[in-house]
């Protein structure tokens, strides 16, 4: 059994990596928007997947204007990144302006429902436009980066394979995320949302406007999302409008794993997750010889969530906060 673990190991990393890196990017919306308004953004899941039908489009477009052919795969994929970004980013603050701020005083569960009803309105948005257009609601990206690349066996293991997007997935994954973590802590931005994080109401007695300051929370967070949604239509090639719905949910679950309102804690707990589940897909029905498959990938990752939480309820990297009395 050992033996034939290690030998699926290499590609389990590889895709573990990447499945990990755009849950990584995804779980940091839902823990900047936790952090400073202690709300649980469901609808960041759709913001993600409408990101991923955005870039699909502009790729489109691109491709029939003949520009894919003329730009490098590079450039084309930072207009992409550019333009859907920016879309996302004003849909995130919109959200926030339209469904949360007027909720802002309201008990936190009516804003939870809010942001559920948000959720499902965008994919049925996102679904009519798409049968519209298209006919059809699944979606196949045109490919950008699909060269194969193959990587010898080492200590016994089988070759493992890789696409060029996979490289690309990652490095923009890490550029996403070490640019948040500076903006969030080494700008003038970045300390107004850590203050109204901290207390909002002593924050707006210092001059900090906390409306501003949350919508562009929402705007970075909503941002991400749909860069996220790019690299999971380039990397994966199929995109629907419920990609956000399973997506979002794992991305959170990565979130509260590395400690809900941590940044580098969901960043981890997004690799670890995306680890968890590619050596749970692959290894499952080896480990328990056949009696489980790989469909049962997500009950692992959840079943290790819920072990961390009962020994670490505050999650890996998150601080037990002291209950006021």
């Amino acid at each position: 059994m050992l033996t034939e673990v290690l030998q699926t190991l290499p590609q389990v990393l590889i895709d573990g990596l990447a499945l990990g890196a755009v849950y990584a990017v995804i779980a940091l919306g839902y823990t900047m928007v936790y952090g400073i308004l202690e709300l649980i953004n469901f609808a960041h899941g759709e913001i993600f997947m409408s990101g991923a039908f955005v870039g699909t489009a502009v790729l489109i477009i691109m491709t029939s204007l003949g520009w894919t052919s003329m730009l490098p795969a590079v450039l084309s994929l930072i207009i992409m990144l550019v333009i859907t970004s920016l879309i996302t980013g004003l849909m995130g603050m919109g959200i926030e302006r339209v469904a949360y701020r007027p909720l802002r005083k309201a008990p936190k569960l009516i804003a939870l429902i809010s942001a559920i009803g948000i959720s499902f309105l965008l994919q049925d948005i996102v679904r009519f436009i798409t049968e519209l257009y298209k006919g059809n609601y699944i979606l196949n990206t045109p490919s950008l980066f699909s060269g194969q690349h193959q990587i010898g066996s080492f200590l016994g293991a089988n070759d493992a394979s890789f696409k060029t997007s996979f490289l690309v997935v990652i490095i923009v994954a890490v550029i996403l995320m070490v640019g948040l973590d500076f903006f969030v802590n080494k700008t003038k931005w970045g300390m107004a949302m850590r203050a109204v994080a901290q207390d909002r109401d002593t924050a707006s007695l210092m001059s900090i406007n906390v409306n501003k300051v949350i919508s562009v929370t929402f705007f970075v967070g909503s941002a991400l999302g749909g860069a996220t949604g790019v690299l999971f239509a380039v990397q994966y090639g199929t995109i629907d409008p419920y990609i956000g719905f399973i997506l979002g949910l794992k991305a959170f679950t990565a979130a509260v794993l590395g400690g809900i309102g941590n940044i580098r804690g969901a960043m981890v707990g997004g690799l670890l997750i995306g680890l968890i589940e590619m050596f749970t897909a692959a290894n499952l029905s080896v480990i328990t010889d056949g009696i489980l498959g790989a469909e049962y990938k997500d009950v692992a990752a959840f079943a290790i969530l819920i072990i961390v939480l009962i020994f670490k309820p505050e999650g890996l990297f998150g601080k037990a906060a002291a209950e006021k009395v």
